[in-house]
């Protein structure tokens, strides 16, 4: 396993401009930076390969709000919707492993079929795919698209294992990981109308940028055995990753995009003070005034 190795560290955030940030959001950028240290790169990533959800007020907003709590981020900010022809290319070569196969279910017929085989209901990542259109012929596959039906690309988890093994990864609160897939199932790389799904968007994008480093909250942790394969598959450079906790309102309750009580943009029209705000979302100023970055 090639990982990468850097001193400082090269880290990104990665919002997506579907709704307002807020503290949760403050919190795992404020997170990033202070992993990056002082000598490290803070990149900023915009991921909006979902065109219908992101709106380009919400993207002025994430640059408003991370400047306004004091983030430096590198210029230029790389954005997913323009990195389409590098998605595509990175989903040719997975196909060309034989790892890739349509599947023409729907979430309601994938739900069903899972229920009628008694499959788990619930995955790491929700329902696992019953690997329904697994073994359609190369012959009915091309049928089905030629006649123009709605489908998915998988990512064969069992060709994939055969193919790499069980790839591990590192990770600097939970130490060694790994990627072992067949608890989550054959996952959703692209679909007929988008090139490219998260999983497959971000594993491109780290290499690309030159992460050496993800950090991100403990609820992403399901996926990075997709992310680690993926690399593995690509032949692409490995990082390591920090998981990190979440926030939680007084409930216990993940903080999330709905919650407007919690929106950076709204603490601040309040009169909330950036040292405020970042104390607010676990990083307390220094004594001697400085940010704790």
């Amino acid at each position: 396993m090639a990982v990468i190795e850097s001193a400082p560290p090269v880290v990104r955030f990665a919002p997506s401009p579907t709704g307002q940030l807020h503290l949760g959001h403050a919190h795992s950028a404020l997170f990033c930076q202070q992993q990056a240290g002082p000598d490290g790169r803070f990149l900023l990533r915009i991921e909006d390969i979902d065109r219908d959800r992101c709106r380009d007020e919400f993207e002025h907003g994430i640059f408003e709000d991370l400047a306004w709590l004091g983030l430096i981020w590198e210029e230029p900010v790389m954005r997913q919707h323009a990195r389409m022809p590098a998605y595509r290319e990175a989903l040719q070569r997975l196909q060309a492993l034989g790892g890739v196969y349509p599947c023409f279910c729907s979430r309601k017929e994938i739900q069903a079929e899972a229920a009628r085989i008694g499959a788990a209901p619930h995955g790491p990542l929700g329902t696992p795919y019953p690997g329904t259109c697994r073994a359609l012929s190369a012959a009915e596959r091309d049928s089905r698209i030629g006649a123009g039906e709605p489908y998915a690309l998988r990512l064969d988890h069992r060709r994939t294992h055969a193919l790499v093994g069980t790839p591990e990864w590192h990770d600097r609160a939970l130490g060694r990981q790994a990627a072992d897939l067949s608890e989550i199932g054959d996952v959703m790389l692209a679909r007929k109308e988008v090139a490219t799904s998260y999983h497959l968007a971000v594993v491109v994008d780290d290499a690309a940028q030159g992460i050496t480093l993800v950090t991100r909250g403990e609820d992403l942790l399901p996926a990075t055995p997709i992310h680690r394969v993926l690399q593995a598959l690509l032949d692409l450079p490995v990082p390591e990753w920090h998981h990190h906790g979440l926030l939680s309102d007084a409930q216990g309750r993940r903080l999330a995009k709905r919650d407007d009580a919690r929106a950076i943009a709204t603490l601040r029209e309040q009169g909330r003070t950036p040292a405020e705000v970042r104390a607010l979302a676990g990083f307390p100023d220094r004594e001697d005034g400085g940010p704790a970055l």
